[in-house]
């Protein structure tokens, strides 16, 4: 399961229990760090939602009552997603969130998933370590046409890395980004230019991974 590999435990976060009182909670994320921690019931089974250093800042500031239970201020109780969630569901919940709840099998909380391990995980399909360029690949998206772009790469090199953009149904363009394992020379890229544009797959852009500029940008394709 890709997301539970991702997710920080809840053995080794920070949390409150739903009945300590705004004053109290503001503490634990002074002294944390955190701008917010997951709210947990007394059990520490269950996840109630989390708490926000700002909400609480505000809520003082304007001389409210620092004795309310955390619960008050509240926010985010139904942004959960269950650990064996299918990946890309992550990005239709999490959104704004510095972190989504993961609930085990039986809904209880399981942990947290954060942007910074998601955005690491992402960054990672680039295999910037271990890759030469990336070249952006423009194609009409029909069928077929992955496997005829991904047999020319295959002549010449192996594929580090392949993300495809744009996949709407009212999109006519897509963009598909592959990875070039390291060593690869300029005559193998330029091999490999060639035979995509006699395909008629327009390479709009490739970008050297060891110097972090780009090598080619064309978008003359580009609306």
């Amino acid at each position: 399961m890709l997301i539970k590999s991702l997710v920080l435990k809840k053995d080794f976060l920070t949390t409150v229990q739903e009945t300590v009182t705004l004053e109290e909670a503001l503490k634990v994320l002074e002294d944390s760090g955190f701008r917010c921690v997951p709210i947990l019931d007394e059990s520490g089974q269950i996840f109630r939602g989390n708490i926000y250093k700002m909400h609480i800042y505000r809520h003082k500031s304007q001389g409210g009552d620092m004795s309310l239970p955390v619960t008050y201020l509240l926010k985010n109780a139904t942004k959960t997603i269950p650990v064996n969630a299918p990946f890309f569901k992550v990005f239709f919940n999490i959104k704004d969130l510095p972190y989504i709840a993961v609930l085990d099998e039986n809904a209880n909380f399981y942990g947290i998933l954060t942007h910074a391990k998601l955005l690491g995980m992402l960054s990672e399909s680039w295999n910037i370590g271990v890759g030469s360029y990336v070249l952006t690949v423009m194609s009409t998206g029909e069928r077929g046409d992955l496997a005829v772009m991904s047999k020319i790469f295959a002549k010449y090199v192996s594929i580090s890395g392949c993300i495809t953009l744009d996949a709407k149904r009212d999109e006519f363009v897509r963009r598909t980004l592959f990875t070039l394992p390291a060593g690869t020379d300029e005559a193998t890229l330029n091999n490999i230019v060639a035979k995509l544009e006699k395909k008629n797959f327009r390479v709009v852009e490739i970008d050297d991974l060891q110097s972090g500029q780009p090598i080619l940008v064309d978008d003359s394709e580009i609306g």
